[in-house]
């Protein structure tokens, strides 16, 4: 594929990106500056230098080659997985309540059984073969 090709392909798919976040405008540029307050400052610039170099690629006559091809892909993977980032639904943190919720439960129940237990002097019909001297006064 051509340097211009790449560009222009990777361009598109970073603006498909941008529209889903909700930007609007004709070009790279334009799409980032009107979701921009939603981006990291970082993010900003790495989608501006993309911006740029496909610009200067498809408009500048004396440019046809990228200078960093490899940087210029790494940059657009990086764009793409933040973008990306920023769509997915959020994550649910607290996967683990409900596991703590019913093991603390469950000591509770086993605190109450246990308590009842020593203090009852056994299970019911338990007292004339396991007498409680505490109790069996």
């Amino acid at each position: 594929m051509s340097d211009i090709a790449l560009a222009i392909t990777r361009v598109k798919a970073l603006e498909s990106l941008l529209e889903q976040l909700g930007a609007t405008g004709k070009g790279l540029h334009e799409k980032v500056t009107s979701v921009q307050d939603r981006l990291s400052a970082e993010l900003v610039k790495k989608l501006r230098f993309i911006a740029t170099v496909r610009n200067k690629l498809v408009h500048d006559a004396n440019y046809s080659q990228l200078d960093d091809r490899d940087g210029f892909v790494r940059a657009c993977d990086e764009a793409a997985a933040e973008l990306r980032a920023l769509l997915a639904p959020p994550r649910v943190v607290n996967r683990g309540c409900l596991g703590l919720l019913v093991l603390l439960g469950g000591l509770a129940m086993l605190f109450v059984f246990a308590g009842a237990f020593t203090l009852g002097g056994g299970l019911p019909g338990n007292r004339e073969l396991y007498p409680n001297p505490a109790i069996d006064r």
